[in-house]
């Protein structure tokens, strides 16, 4: 299966990168990228084909990856369509909802939409998929192969599911991040200096996620394992829970989801 991109930005490349270590044979990759610094870094960083304008050379491929900004969709769409036949089209454009772009693009109907997280980046990221039943087996499987080369894939038989999949995992690292800010700032406050309340920080998080995945026991239990009754951990945690920490958490994913949908009725609008 011959690739084109359309946007060379951190995730279009993330994703060239995992395919090439998936060995995906380079001559079948191309990104479309009109800004001339970011192209000829990418030319000579993957070693793809690399192309400055959406033009039919552009689109000598089996799939289009649709990688721009939500704010750009519609404009690309509207350059794309009179070059567009029937491949399959994957936009991983977040907010812009299938029935739009299927419109922008005159009624094209072999499209996929992915939701990626940032952790692509490093090939570790988790990305949710939809796509409408009319959408073939054998299509979802290129989709999913291609999401696959930077980290796990999870399929949704509802497109709006896709808006809780943006507030859990799209914006999720950004919570990480915070939560880790915070540690450091509590280990800096208790007198540690910043690289070792960082490192303790990073290494934390990261041992008990591998944890969490490795264990098969559930976050409750590993939890429960690590809070001794009248310890330490106990009066973090009771801290915590006074302070309605988990609740606070859950209203802000909500609001994230909340703004997803917005953003989806915002971007649809003609």
């Amino acid at each position: 299966m011959k690739i084109t991109f359309v946007g060379g930005g951190n995730m279009a490349s993330a994703l060239v990168g995992g395919l090439i270590r998936k060995r995906w044979p380079r001559n079948h990759i191309g990104v479309v990228e009109i800004a001339r610094p970011a192209r000829e870094r990418i030319a000579r960083a993957l070693k793809v084909k690399t192309y400055a304008a959406l033009d039919a050379k552009a689109m000598k491929a089996d799939c289009i990856v649709l990688a721009v900004k939500p704010q750009q969709m519609r404009e690309v769409a509207q350059s794309l369509k009179p070059l567009l036949g029937s491949q399959l089209v994957v936009t991983i454009a977040a907010g812009i909802r299938v029935r739009d772009l299927s419109r922008w693009l005159g009624g094209h109907r072999r499209i996929v939409r992915v939701m990626p997280n940032t952790p692509a980046l490093v090939l570790a990221g988790v990305s949710g998929l939809y796509a409408a039943a009319s959408v073939s087996a054998a299509d979802r499987a290129a989709a999913g192969r291609i999401l696959g080369a930077a980290g796990a894939v999870l399929w949704f038989e509802r497109e709006e599911d896709l808006d809780a999949v943006t507030a859990v995992s799209g914006s999720g690292p950004a919570y990480v991040f915070y939560f880790i800010e915070a540690l450091a700032r509590a280990a800096r406050d208790l007198g540690l200096s910043t690289e070792a309340a960082h490192r303790l920080s990073l290494e934390t998080f990261a041992g008990a996620v591998k944890l969490a995945d490795q264990a098969g026991e559930s976050p409750e239990s590993l939890r429960g394992r690590v809070t001794s009754k009248g310890g330490t951990t106990e009066r973090a945690l009771n801290a915590m829970e006074s302070d309605r920490v988990k609740d606070a958490i859950v209203r802000a994913v909500k609001a994230a989801a909340e703004r997803s949908r917005e953003l989806g009725d915002e971007f649809g609008k003609d």
